[in-house]
C-alpha cells in the first residue's frame, strides 16, 4: 500500500521527497507510521521499474529532487486500484489508501466493483472472539473491554457500510431497516 501511496499522491502533480513523505504520513501514519527506512527504498524500486521520475531540484538546495509519476506508474496505480488484493479489501488502512485514490479510476464501474467488494466483506458475519466457529456478539461478552471493541467495531461497520451504499446508490436491506438490533457483527481484526 505503500507504493500506492507513492503512486497516487504523484499521480496529483510531482513533490519533493520530503513533501512526499508528509503526505503518506498523514494519510497512514497514525495507524503505520512510515518510517525513511521504508519510503526511500520504495521510492528507489518504483524508480528502478520506471513508475517514477526523480529529477534534480537546483532551487531546493543540494541533493534535493522532484518525484513525478510517469506513464508506466500510472497505469500500475491504476491495475493496482481495479484488482485489490483480498488483503487491501479487508484491512481497514489498506483500505482507507485505495479509498484515497479511487477517484483516479475513469470508469464509475471500476470504482463501484471495489467498493462493493468492500461491502460483501463487511456483511458477513465476523468478531475479535469465537465460541467456536461462531462470531461472539458484544451482548454475549462479559469483559467491559472486549464489549467496547465490539460495541465501537459494530457501530464503525454500520457507519461504513451505510456510506458504501450511499456511494453505491443502493438502498439498506430490508432486515437492516427492519429490525436494526439485527445488523451484521464487526469486521475481523485488520491485518498486522
Amino acid at each position: 500500500m505503500l507504493e500506492l501511496a507513492i503512486l497516487g499522491f504523484l499521480a496529483e502533480g510531482p513533490l519533493p521527497g520530503h513533501e512526499l513523505r508528509r503526505r503518506v504520513s498523514q494519510l497512514t501514519g497514525y495507524t503505520r507510521p512510515v518510517s525513511d527506512g521504508s519510503l526511500y527504498p520504495a521510492i528507489n524500486r518504483l524508480t528502478k521499474a520506471g513508475f517514477i521520475e526523480r529529477r534534480a531540484d537546483p532551487a531546493a538546495g543540494a541533493a534535493r529532487y522532484v518525484l513525478s509519476v510517469t506513464a508506466a506508474g500510472r497505469a500500475d496505480m491504476l491495475q493496482r486500484l481495479r484488482k485489490p488484493a483480498d488483503h487491501e479489501i479487508t484491512d481497514f488502512t489498506r483500505f482507507y489508501v485505495l479509498l484515497a485514490f479511487l477517484s483516479h479510476l475513469p470508469d464509475v464501474a471500476e470504482q463501484h466493483a471495489v467498493l462493493r467488494r468492500r461491502l460483501e466483506f463487511l456483511e458477513e458475519p465476523a468478531s475479535f472472539f469465537y465460541d467456536n466457529q461462531r462470531p461472539v456478539r458484544a451482548e454475549e461478552v462479559a469483559d467491559p473491554y472486549r464489549r467496547g471493541m465490539l460495541l465501537t467495531a459494530r457501530a464503525t461497520s454500520r457507519a461504513e457500510r451505510t456510506w458504501l451504499r450511499e456511494a453505491l446508490g443502493e438502498e439498506p436491506p430490508a432486515f437492516v431497516t427492519a429490525c436494526t438490533d439485527r445488523d451484521p457483527q464487526a469486521p475481523a481484526a485488520p491485518a498486522s
